[in-house]
Order: structure tokens, then sequence, then C-alpha cells
């Protein structure tokens, strides 16, 4: 299992008139925690693509428990629980600096080969950063 956590403050363009979050940010926020989370293993989805890998999300969930608000320094916890294979499936949790959860979700991405457009196994380099993690 990986688990890997990436801090943000709220931004005032981030929210709605009453200064939430507004819902749609979060897949956003989810994305940066899983740029992060990625280039933290020592490789990023910019050196993915080089290589011929691109990693479109399919599918992608959020339950709502508490808001957001501007300035909070929140934490997105990113969880893969799986070896990733040509899925792979991310978890999260947001919290607010009380350490409340605001917020879960999932999204799950597979890689495909950019020259045949269609679904693979990840590079070699890429299992081969991950494997530590799922022995």
């Amino acid at each position: 299992m990986y688990v890997f956590e990436h801090r943000l403050r709220v931004r005032y363009a981030e929210t709605d008139q009453m200064g939430y979050v507004y819902y749609g940010n979060y897949a956003a926020y989810y994305e940066v925690a899983r740029t992060e989370m990625l280039r933290n293993t020592g490789i990023s989805y910019r050196e993915l693509e080089e290589m011929g890998f691109m990693l479109p999300v399919i599918e992608l969930q959020s339950k709502f428990i508490q808001a957001a608000t501007y300035d909070e320094l929140i934490t997105i916890k990113t969880t893969i629980r799986e070896k990733p294979n040509i899925r792979i499936k991310f978890e999260y949790e947001i919290f607010n600096e009380a350490a409340t959860l605001l917020n879960t979700g999932m999204t799950q991405l597979v890689f495909v080969d950019m020259q045949k457009n269609r679904p693979c196994r990840p590079p070699q380099i890429f299992q081969d950063k991950m494997s530590p993690y799922f022995e």
C-alpha cells in the first residue's frame, strides 16, 4: 500500500458566495494530490507521457462530509491499496487544519499506450518504482 499526503491552501477563486469550496474543485484537488504522489515515487505524469503512456480517468467518486472554506490549509491523503496493473485506483481523504474529515473520493485511471490508443500495462520503470509498496 502506498500513502502520500499533500497540503494546499484553499484559494478565494475556488470558493462560492458562501466561502465554501465549490464542489467541482474537489476533482482538481484529487488531481493535484495524485500528480504530486506520482512525482514523489520518482516518476512524473510528464515522464509517463514522454514514454508514450497516458492515464485518463475512467471513474470518479466524491462524498462531501463537511465544507472546506476559504484560506483553510487542507491535507489531501492519497492511498493506492492495490498494486497498479492496467488500472490504477487512487483513494482520497481531505482533512482541514483541525484534522476533521471533509471529503472522501476515488478515481480510477487506466494506462493507455498513446501509439495504439489501447489500454496496456504500465511501463516497467513505473512497476519497479511501485513494487516495494506492494510486497
